[in-house]
């Protein structure tokens, strides 16, 4: 199986809606899919729950229990994994060393861009990441694309020594479809096919990562 974290030390980033959508996707394809939900919210597993009778359904783990990967069916063929909302890298040791690529969400402001920079600095840390082994990409969330502030944030984030393999812009339609336990996957239209766009760099990035 293979394995995406979502993480992120600030909260109110995109966690839940990186990784909703990510396990919408990958079950759509028929991949058989699993959600661990490590964020004390729960947002991801009642997602997966109003999702349950759909033919793509995603299953919810528990990311909070010590022994969560033994819930994980032996069959299945993709976890995401949602991590707990404020989590430095030093915390997220049993997951880095399974995951297969660490997505990192970041808000276009001064603010988020700054306090996401610890977090990535403890994630440099760990031997998986400093090696090359685990490899990290950057989400720009609820991106303007026609403001100048989320176009300066955007060139600001592509410094990074982290690339960035997605842009997604600012829309209610994410925050009404986790309401749903849906992706922008699940459907077809002009308008929601523009927005899946926003999401071919990242999907084509962890295809490569196995």
């Amino acid at each position: 199986m293979r394995t995406v974290l979502v993480a992120s030390s600030k909260g109110g980033c995109g966690k839940t809606t990186v990784a909703t959508n990510l396990a919408g996707y990958y079950s759509v394809k028929g991949r058989r899919t699993v959600l661990v939900d490590a964020d004390p919210q729960a947002s991801s597993t009642r997602w997966c729950e109003r999702r349950a009778d759909s033919e793509a359904a995603v299953l919810p783990v528990d990311g909070r229990r010590r022994q969560w990967v033994q819930h994980v069916p032996d069959d299945s063929e993709r976890v995401v994994i949602d991590a707990a909302a404020g989590a430095m890298g030093q915390h997220l040791d049993g997951f880095l060393e399974l995951a297969h690529a660490v997505v990192v969400p970041v808000l276009p402001s001064v603010i988020d861009i700054e306090a996401t920079v610890p977090f990535l600095n403890s994630l440099a840390a760990h031997p998986r990441v400093a090696s090359g082994d685990l490899p990290v990409a950057l989400v720009a969330n609820r991106l303007k694309p026609w403001t100048n502030a989320s176009q300066q944030a955007l060139e600001q984030l592509k410094a990074w020594p982290y690339p960035v393999k997605a842009a997604l812009r600012d829309t209610q339609a994410y925050v009404l479809l986790v309401g749903l336990g849906k992706s922008l996957f699940d459907y077809h239209s002009v308008q929601v096919r523009q927005h899946q766009d926003d999401w071919k760099g990242l999907l084509r990035w962890l295809k490569r990562q196995g």
